[in-house]
Formats: C-alpha cells, sequence, structure tokens
C-alpha cells in the first residue's frame, strides 16, 4: 500500500497521467495501474518501482524510499495456497496494521474464533472441497491470529451482533467453546469486545460485515465481506464513511463491561 500509495501520489504531484508516465518509464500502461494499485496481487520489484518513480517525477530520497520498501518486502507465509488469494490483502493489512475494528453480525470474526468454531465455518463454506483443503485453512487461520498476541499486536475492536451468539454453529459444544474464548480474548489489552444487542433495533452497517484496518494516520482501508471474495476501498472518502458507521455501532452496542455480562450469560444457555 505504502508503495502504490507513493507512486499514485508522485505521479499526481507532477500532473502525469498514466499514458505519460508508461511512456516516460517504458513500462505499459497496465503495468502502471498495477503498480498504484495495492490491492494487486503483483510483488512490486525494486527496479520497476525506480523506473516508475523517476518517470513520475521523485527526487533521489522519494526514489529510494520506495525502492528499499519493494526490495524489503518478503513473501508472507499466506502466499502460495494458504489462503485464498482475495484475502491476500486482508491478511498482509493485518500483518503490519497496527488497529482494526470489525463489526460482525452473522459470525465471530476469523481472528477470535476457535479452530472447531472455524471448521464449522469453513465446512459449510466449502461444500464441495476435499477434507484436507478445509483443514489448510483452518490452520491458516489460527496461525494468523498471531497478530494479536505478536511482540507490538494489533489492537483489534469488535462489535458483535448478539445474534452471533445464537447461530449455532458446529454444535452446542462448539458454541460453548466459542464464547469462552470470546470472554478470554476480551479481557485481553488490545482486544475490546462488545455486543449489539437485540433492542439496538435498526443500526449504522445493515448491509453486513466490515472491517476497517489502519496503521498510524498514514494507511486506512476497508474490506467489506462478499459471497466469495471481498470488496477492498482506500479513498479517504470511504474509509470516513465505515469509520463513521463504527463509531456508531460502539456508540449503539452494550460498553465492553457490559458486553462479558452478556457473553457470559448467552453461554450459560448453551449448558441448558
Amino acid at each position: 500500500m505504502q508503495i502504490a500509495t507513493g507512486l499514485a501520489k508522485l505521479r499526481e504531484r507532477s500532473g502525469l497521467t498514466l499514458e505519460e508516465v508508461a511512456k516516460r518509464s517504458g513500462y505499459g500502461k497496465t503495468t502502471i495501474g498495477r503498480y498504484e494499485d495495492w490491492r494487486s496481487q503483483t510483488k512490486p520489484k525494486g527496479r520497476t518501482v525506480r523506473l516508475i518513480a523517476e518517470a513520475a517525477g521523485g527526487d533521489a530520497a522519494e526514489i529510494a524510499a520506495l525502492v528499499r520498501l519493494a526490495e524489503d518486502m518478503p513473501d508472507g507465509w499466506w502466499v502460495g495456497g494458504a489462503v485464498p488469494e482475495w484475502l491476500h490483502p486482508l491478511v498482509s493489512l493485518e500483518h503490519e496494521a497496527d488497529h482494526e475494528t470489525a463489526f460482525a453480525p452473522s459470525v465471530v470474526p476469523g481472528l477470535l474464533q476457535t479452530a472447531d468454531y472455524a471448521m464449522a465455518i469453513h465446512l459449510a463454506e466449502q461444500v464441495r472441497q476435499p477434507l484436507d483443503v478445509v483443514e489448510r485453512l483452518v490452520a491458516a487461520r489460527m496461525k494468523h491470529q498471531a497478530v494479536l498476541t505478536r511482540e507490538s499486536p494489533l489492537h483489534l475492536w469488535v462489535v458483535l451482533d448478539q445474534a452471533v451468539l445464537r447461530r449455532e454453529v458446529g454444535d452446542r459444544e462448539v458454541m460453548a467453546s466459542q464464547i469462552d474464548h470470546l470472554i478470554e480474548q476480551a479481557q485481553r489489552p488490545n482486544i475490546d469486545v462488545q455486543v449489539l444487542p437485540w433492542k439496538a433495533g435498526a443500526h449504522a452497517a445493515g448491509l453486513g460485515h466490515f472491517v476497517t484496518i489502519g496503521s498510524g494516520e498514514a494507511l486506512g482501508a476497508v474490506y467489506v465481506e462478499m459471497l466469495g471474495g471481498g470488496l477492498y476501498m482506500d479513498t479517504a472518502e470511504d474509509v470516513r464513511r465505515y469509520n463513521t458507521a463504527m463509531d456508531y455501532l460502539r456508540s449503539q452496542a452494550v460498553d465492553t463491561t457490559g458486553s462479558l455480562k452478556i457473553l457470559a450469560a448467552e453461554r450459560k444457555e448453551y449448558d441448558r
């Protein structure tokens, strides 16, 4: 994202079009467009970044910084089949980000799922996939949760619709264990969980699951869950709109202390 945003800003500052930068750099317009789109699956190459940045009018320091980012970029563990390609941008953003918010209207977010809960979710979604494929997806989800326990952990703030706690994923034992896990995780200093109760009624995000994610003030993006894929947005207006929706959701949800009480009450229901 830093490379793509940096190249686009250099070009826009110079008042150049994609075609003009393509002509100056010797690359095609499509290549320039891919390098300015952080959602592209193309891994930036240092030499290409240098030539595009030079063509876009960057100074020596700006070019060196962008080239260094490209040359220092490792392949993430999620590349190569561990995670579906359409999830690569989200997983890589979570790997680099320092904060994330999520609204979950139907299932527990992946970063807070137990292995059994994740298995039940994947078995339902991947109905035509062999069991070993599903098991790899679950293992990848568990591995990715390390972003919550690393040295500088991701700060995760989740608003759960109360319906998530009543939707019996797997069986009652799986749900009881999942809620126990939510209660445990919600008491970590970098994780906040709020429950949006039934009585909240209509709310600011009636269209479904979404995530806002960022790092300081420099990076910001939105991921919206869709069937068979996801929609990624990074314009200032889109990020502002979804951050505002999350602010309203947090104001409508029960506070974190009250939410722990709701989680505990819902947990008891699975013992009956």
